[in-house]
C-alpha cells in the first residue's frame, strides 16, 4: 500500500449516484447517518461510476498497489467506511477506493486497516527480491502496529502476492520492462529510485 491522492468526483456523480441513492434511503425511511437495517438491499448506484473510478485512479488498486486492467477485475468498488456502518457512505465518491476483487473481499466490513488516502510515504517497505511487504521498522509503535494489522487483514504478504511482485522486479532486472512500467505495475517512486541505483551498481 502506498499513499493515494483523492481524485475529484465525476461531474455526473451526483446525478448518477448520490441523488438517487439518498432518495432511495428517504423513500424507505432509512436515516442516512445510521447503519441501514438491510445493507444488501441498498441499490448499487455506485456501479454507474465504476469505470470512472478505475480511470480516476489509473487502474491501480488502492490496497495492493498493483495495476490491473479494467476487463480483468475492475468491477470492484470498496467502500472504505462499510456501507453497513453508514447508509449515506454507500453513495459518496470520497468513500470509494479502487480495489481489485481479492483485496475487497479481504477487507470486507473490517475497519482495522490504514486508509491509503491518509498514510504517509514509506509506511511499508518492500523486499525487491522476495516481493515481501512489511511495516517500516522506523515507524512509531502505534503506527507500526496499525501497519502490521493492515498487512494481516488484507493479506498483503500472501505467498502468491509476494511472488507476483518478485516476478515484476525480475522482469525489470532483466531489462524486459522499463522503470516506468514497473512503477505502474507494483512499486512507488521510492522503490523505483532504489532499484535504479541497485541496477547501476550491478552493471
Amino acid at each position: 500500500m502506498i499513499p493515494v491522492t483523492p481524485q475529484p468526483e465525476p461531474i455526473d456523480f451526483d446525478a448518477k449516484v448520490r441523488t438517487p441513492g439518498l432518495k432511495w434511503l428517504r423513500d424507505h425511511g432509512i436515516d442516512p447517518s445510521l447503519p441501514p437495517p438491510e445493507p444488501k438491499k441498498l441499490p448499487t448506484y455506485w456501479r454507474n461510476v465504476q469505470i470512472d473510478l478505475w480511470k480516476a485512479y489509473a487502474g491501480v488498486c488502492a490496497y495492493l498497489s498493483i495495476y490491473f486492467e479494467w476487463p480483468s477485475g475492475a468491477s470492484s468498488t470498496d467502500h472504505f467506511i462499510a456501507k453497513s456502518r453508514l447508509a449515506n457512505q454507500a453513495y459518496e465518491w470520497s468513500n470509494y477506493r479502487l480495489s481489485c476483487l481479492g483485496m475487497n473481499r479481504n477487507k470486507g466490513n473490517f475497519e482495522d486497516i490504514l486508509d491509503p488516502f491518509d498514510i504517509q510515504p514509506n509506511t511499508f517497505t518492500l523486499n525487491l527480491a522476495s516481493g515481501r511487504i512489511a511495516a517500516n521498522l522506523a515507524l512509531p509503535p502505534v503506527e507500526r502496529t496499525l501497519a502490521e494489522a493492515t498487512i494481516r487483514r488484507l493479506k498483503l504478504d500472501a505467498p502468491e502476492t509476494n511472488r507476483m511482485r518478485a516476478e515484476h522486479y525480475t522482469l525489470y532486472s532483466r531489462g524486459e520492462v522499463s522503470a516506468a512500467y514497473l512503477q505502474r505495475l507494483s512499486m512507488n517512486e521510492h522503490d523505483i529510485g532504489l532499484i535504479s541505483i541497485l541496477r547501476k551498481k550491478s552493471s
